[in-house]
């Protein structure tokens, strides 16, 4: 018998995934920020995602509903194009100031960035339909399936749609549970998986990202 012979025990999927790219000094220090400011902030591994879904559109033109410390909003600017401007909306202006202070030390102008405050159901029907190239909703999750209605409207064909924290810790797939955030959580997913103008998928990365990609003509 081989004496070198090693025994490993199972591979932590989750954390091998939430590893694979560690955070760089300006998302460390923006988590602290968000941490100081007690607002949460997407995982590194959803993070990640949306870097690469705005890169793969080269997305000039993004509107984040949830703008917290900037930590998805660092993430959003990585993957855009050069010259692409973030619109973030958020109601609490300590976090617009946290955001700011994210951004600029992370390199990115203020020309970068749009940051409004106010409630999101009130700004989006003010942003110009059909001129975005993604839209990410992380904030209050009664309000999702009025988000999912006003953002579809604001993608440009092609345009991608995405919800964060739609898994809940597992509560949206237990049936028995019938609290208002679950049952607005499953109704944006079924919104989003019936319309025929999107294609859809749930993304089982850090708390899950439902997205959507709205079809070419």
């Amino acid at each position: 018998m081989n004496s070198e012979t090693h025994i490993t025990g199972p591979v932590d999927l989750g954390e091998f995934i939430e590893g694979f790219l560690p955070d760089d000094e300006p998302l460390l220090l923006a988590r602290r920020r968000a941490e100081e400011l007690g607002c949460a902030a997407v995982s590194g591994a959803a993070g990640a995602a949306l870097s690469l879904l705005a890169a793969t559109l080269q997305a000039r033109a993004v509107v984040e509903i949830g703008t917290g410390a900037g930590v998805s909003a660092l993430c959003l600017l990585r993957g855009m194009a050069a010259d692409g401007v973030l619109t973030s909306i958020d109601l609490e202006p300590e976090f617009h100031r946290g955001a700011r202070r994210t951004l600029l030390a992370a390199g990115f102008a203020p020309s970068r960035m749009r940051l409004i405050m106010g409630r999101a159901l009130d700004v989006l029907p003010r942003l110009t339909s059909g001129g975005y190239d993604m839209v990410f909703a992380d904030a209050a999750k009664l309000e999702y399936p009025s988000y999912f209605d006003q953002g579809v409207q604001l993608l440009r064909p092609g345009g991608v749609i995405v919800f964060h924290d739609v898994l809940a810790g597992g509560r949206v797939g237990d049936p028995a549970l019938r609290d208002p955030e679950v049952l607005a959580l499953r109704e944006v997913a079924r919104a989003m998986r019936d319309d025929e103008l999107l294609t859809p998928a749930i993304l089982p990365i850090g708390s899950g990202l439902l997205a959507a990609a709205v079809r070419r003509a």
